[in-house]
């Protein structure tokens, strides 16, 4: 029997096809960051269920992932044998100046101390090393919603606009490099438009429903690809998820290799 995660709402599960739509939609983010992590030492904090990290880890030189949930790390290690710590986010246990990359997806939103956490990021990069972080993107994944709100999502703390999100890295002590959104390709579009205008929303209220899916909509959802979705730096404040890349200043260290930096 595959090893598989319980669906529960708070993290996306590969190979189920109800969920994926939201599986292929964090996807597209780490395929775009496999470039910045290529040969390096990459800390990623919350690795979930564990798919990204194994992705980063096909072209990284090492990955060390972070778990707070035991049933999830422990997971990540039994199918994809990541190293994987259970650890708490907002105290991360490694050196200062200790990693090249630290990549959080879909992570902030889900922490009480977001400051804090963004900082413990900051202090573990070695000068010149970058930080990558996304999160749903306040404006569209929770319309109307003020900063301060309580989000909707029962997992979520509290949501972000791009603002904030810059706010939150730049207060760190990092230096924003780029903001990108994630939009929906024409693809996508195509299937927004079959099914009242917003897959996304036809989704949701299903699920809020229980009622069954359509059989348009769950082929639909089962059909969708990484490539239909679109990063880009242009209406960041229209798109679905946010992608805010930093770098900690100083002077970049060169990059050792993993049988050096057990000397």
């Amino acid at each position: 029997m595959e090893d598989t995660l319980p669906l529960t709402g708070e993290r996306t599960i590969p190979g189920i096809a109800h969920e994926n739509y939201w599986f292929r939609r964090h996807e597209a983010v780490y395929l775009a960051l496999l470039d910045d992590c290529r040969h390096a030492l990459v800390l990623e904090a919350g690795v979930g269920e564990g798919y990204g990290a194994a992705m980063l880890a096909e072209v990284a030189d090492r990955v060390v992932g972070l778990e707070l949930e035991t049933e999830a790390a422990s997971h990540a290690v039994r199918r994809y044998g990541l190293a994987v710590a259970r650890a708490d986010l907002q105290a991360l246990p490694l050196p200062d100046a200790s990693v090249d990359v630290v990549v959080n997806l879909q992570v902030v939103e889900h922490l009480w101390d977001q400051p804090g956490f963004l900082r413990e990021c900051a202090r573990v990069l070695r000068p010149g090393g970058r930080l990558h972080c996304s999160t749903p993107n306040r404006l569209t994944f929770s319309p109307g919603n003020g900063p301060d709100d309580r989000p909707l999502n029962p997992f979520h703390t509290r949501e972000l606009a791009a603002a904030d999100l810059h706010a939150l890295v730049t207060d760190a002590g990092l230096e924003v490099t780029t903001m990108r959104g994630l939009h929906h390709g024409a693809a996508l579009r195509d299937r927004d438009a079959r099914h009242g205008g917003s897959l996304v929303d036809a989704q949701v209220a299903l699920a809020l429903s229980g009622e069954p899916w359509p059989a348009a909509l769950s082929a639909d959802v089962a059909a969708v690809a990484v490539e239909e979705f679109d990063l880009r730096t242009e209406d960041v404040d229209a798109s679905l998820d946010l992608v805010v890349s930093a770098v900690r200043p100083g002077p970049e260290r060169e990059r050792a290799s993993p049988t050096a930096r057990r000397r």
